[in-house]
């Protein structure tokens, strides 16, 4: 009977040990639990994007403050960083302190946030395709190390390129302006800018305001002749200028003038008006002060001489330059039926630059000499004639006041003539906003949602993994569960057959 025993003991072991090892895993169970559970994932996920986004919507709110426009400049030699009159180019002269006061002081805002603003508009230069892919290629020969090396690195030595086209950033964390005054404070500046670009590289308006605001009746009435023979000097020489930069004929629709009409009307003031003013007061001696008109005139000679010794000097100079300059020589050779060759000279344009720097020292050798002895003229006959009666002075007074007021008017006429040129022909497009600064709650939404994608995408992802593990787990254990129920109760069956078998044995 022992031994019986023993053998159903050694049955049953045999039979639980591989159950109690056994796991159980379902598929299908596992896909329940995920189908059971999917709801809850899906709040948890859309309120965990939902709190990143306003998390970093709030404390990247100041990164989002940041605004961009576009503008460009196309006048000739800023490709190679000069400004207009040849100096060197800065763009940040678009963020000058005078303009931004005018940008402010037209949105009707103080100036107490003037250097901030400034400190915080940076600009950034584009730099174009083409460009980039021809220093690239020189940089990839010079790493190769071959025989083109030296050249390679010579030309890249040549290699540089100034932006035409700049970004203007502008961040406004720092200032008090809402989304829409920082934008339209930006695009007022640009603007502004572009009246200080006519203003500085267009009309000299400081020349004329300067013109108009001296007052002829403080000197005596040959000194004030001397100031508006200057002044239409002056006016006459930037005029001629512009009219030989002006290959379109340039008529003003506001003035109807041409630079040619107003050179004419320049020199008529001066061979008609001035010089008949000037004959009437050499000839009638008309003068508020004999005397102190004398020494002005004999200061004048001992400053035109001074002059015309420093003119003659560097004529001489230049003249023995051009004289020792030598042209450059070309050879055409013979085409083959013939032992003849050709030469010939070509000219520099040093050589140019001589010719006009002499034909310039010899105007003013000749201009001096001849003012020279107009003073000396003047003083012979103050020497020689009485002073002028009231009524010679009250003449000259109305004909200087008469005079006065032409050249007001011509400076006037200038300077709208001028700005339209500039305007509308010479920097048409030397400057130009190519996009303006927006800023609307859309854009600082697409800005909260760009920073967003990366950490919401990451979260997601572990919430994501979290949910599979889950399923599997919570899934195993409820399969295991039921595993080992069904086990208990074959186990229980076996029992009571056993039972049975033991008696039936007995």
């Amino acid at each position: 009977m022992n031994n019986k025993d023993e053998r159903y003991l050694n049955v049953t072991l045999k039979n639980e040990e591989p159950e109690k090892d056994k796991i159980v895993i379902s598929f299908s169970g596992i896909f329940r639990t995920l189908k059971k559970y999917l709801p809850i994932w899906v709040v948890t996920a859309v309120v965990s994007a939902l709190l990143i986004f306003s998390g970093i919507a709030v404390f990247k709110r100041d990164e989002h403050k940041n605004l961009t426009a576009l503008i460009s400049f196309t006048f000739n030699g800023v490709e190679k960083g000069q400004d207009p009159v040849g100096n060197e180019f800065d763009v940040n002269v678009v963020k000058n302190p005078a303009v931004i006061e005018a940008a402010l002081t037209e949105m009707g805002l103080g100036l107490d946030e003037l250097e901030n603003i400034r400190r915080n508009i940076t600009f950034e230069g584009i730099i174009p395709t083409d460009a980039i892919d021809k220093i690239t290629a020189y940089k990839s020969i010079y790493d190769e190390g071959t025989s083109a090396s030296l050249s390679a690195a010579q030309e890249m030595l040549q290699v540089e390129y100034f932006p035409t086209q700049f970004k203007v950033n502008f961040n406004y964390s720092e200032t008090e302006f809402s989304d829409s005054e920082a934008a339209q404070f930006l695009n007022t500046m640009l603007d502004c800018y572009r009246d200080a670009f006519f203003e500085k590289y267009g009309y000299n308006q400081a020349l004329g305001s300067a013109a108009a605001s001296i007052n002829y009746t403080d000197y005596d009435y040959a000194e004030a002749l001397d100031l508006f023979s200057s002044t239409l000097s002056s006016l006459k020489s930037y005029v001629d200028t512009l009219a030989g930069e002006d290959t379109t004929r340039f008529r003003s629709t506001e003035t109807g003038y041409t630079f040619a009409d107003l050179s004419d009307s320049i020199a008529a003031l001066r061979n008609m008006d001035l010089d008949i003013i000037s004959s009437y007061i050499t000839v009638n001696n008309v003068t508020k002060d004999k005397d102190e008109l004398i020494h002005y005139y004999e200061y004048r000679i001992e400053s035109l001489s001074r002059e015309k010794i420093i003119a003659e000097e560097r004529l001489a100079s230049i003249t023995e330059s051009f004289n020792a300059y030598e042209k450059d020589q070309i050879i055409i050779f013979g085409n083959g039926t013939d032992d003849t060759n050709t030469e010939a000279t070509i000219t520099s344009d040093q050589y140019n630059q001589l010719i006009d720097q002499k034909i310039a020292a010899q105007t003013q050798v000749s201009t001096t000499t001849q003012q020279i002895a107009f003073y000396n003229e003047r003083i012979k006959n103050l020497k020689a004639k009485p002073a002028a009666n009231d009524a010679n002075i009250e003449r000259v007074e109305a004909d200087l006041a008469s005079l006065n007021e032409k050249i007001n008017t011509l400076i006037e006429d200038i300077n709208t003539t001028a700005d339209e040129y500039y305007e509308t022909v010479s920097f048409a497009n030397a400057y130009n906003i190519l996009v303006p600064a927006s800023a609307s709650a859309l854009s600082s939404l697409k800005s909260s949602i760009k920073d967003s994608i990366l950490p919401i995408l990451v979260v997601e992802a572990l919430l994501f993994v979290v949910y599979i593990c889950f399923a599997c787990v919570k899934s195993t254990i409820q399969e295991n569960a039921k595993a080992s129920v069904t086990a208990g109760g074959k186990n229980d069956d076996e029992d009571e057959n056993e039972e049975n078998s033991k008696s039936k044995t007995e």
